[in-house]
């Protein structure tokens, strides 16, 4: 099943500035968002179940998409659009023979041979990174940084969203780097304004594509690009 979307956002209660996590998400939609993956890895089914149902209400209402991570029963459950796994959870091929092939699986991977494996699979997309330090994602290591992510996007055919440490100012280097999108979780879930957050990563990548699909454009007229101060 192929993504309809790039931008990616990761739940993390704890960052919400206590705000209630569906006002959060409500916020991002209303940004224009149109992607999350539920991650609130602390809590039990018992627990996850009720936040997961809010959720999926709310991204159905809104016509976004809603992944679970890593609790394949959960997603079933509340009828999300699918999983998120890691590598350390079941292989993508047999959470598709349990969700059918109607529902979206995505992969978190942090270097080239989990994302191929990832990508035989039958992952529909992936996450790499941590691309830039994030204190969120200190914990897999140091920053893989945007050559790994090239590396990975010269034998990956399946979509990739980078991820750690993604800023408007720094877009440009991972997009330019072969991701089809970025996945986020403090730029917009702990953002004062999580709409404006959204909004303004968002109109950042149709700039890229925009000013990426005018080079493209003009590679095959055999003309030069513009240069940067043509670039918006």
């Amino acid at each position: 099943m192929s993504i309809d979307f790039d931008l990616y956002v990761v739940t993390d209660r704890q960052q919400t500035g206590g705000r209630p996590l569906g006002e959060v998400v409500a916020a991002a939609m209303d940004g224009g968002t149109r992607a999350f993956q539920l991650r609130e890895k602390d809590l039990t089914p018992r627990e996850l179940y009720p936040l997961a149902l809010e959720l999926r209400g709310l991204t159905r209402a809104h016509g976004a998409r809603l992944l679970i991570n890593d609790r394949i029963d959960i997603a079933l459950a509340v009828q999300a659009d699918g999983v998120h796994l890691t590598t350390a959870s079941v292989p993508a091929g047999v959470a598709r023979r349990v969700l059918g092939p109607e529902r979206l699986i995505g992969v978190s991977t942090h270097n080239l041979m989990e994302a191929r494996q990832a990508a035989e699979e039958g992952a529909d997309f992936l996450v790499f990174g941590p691309t830039f330090f994030t204190p969120s994602k200190a914990v897999y290591g140091a920053p893989v940084g945007v050559e790994a992510l090239r590396a990975v996007r010269a034998v990956v055919t399946c979509p990739i969203l980078a991820i750690g440490g993604i800023k408007r100012t720094n877009l440009d280097l991972v997009m330019e780097a072969g991701a089809d999108g970025i996945a986020l979780i403090s730029a917009v879930i702990a953002a004062q304004d999580p709409a404006a957050a959204a909004r303004e990563i968002l109109a950042s990548l149709q700039v890229w594509r925009a000013r990426h699909s005018r080079e493209s454009v003009s590679a095959r007229a055999g003309g030069n690009p513009p240069g940067p101060e043509r670039a918006e």
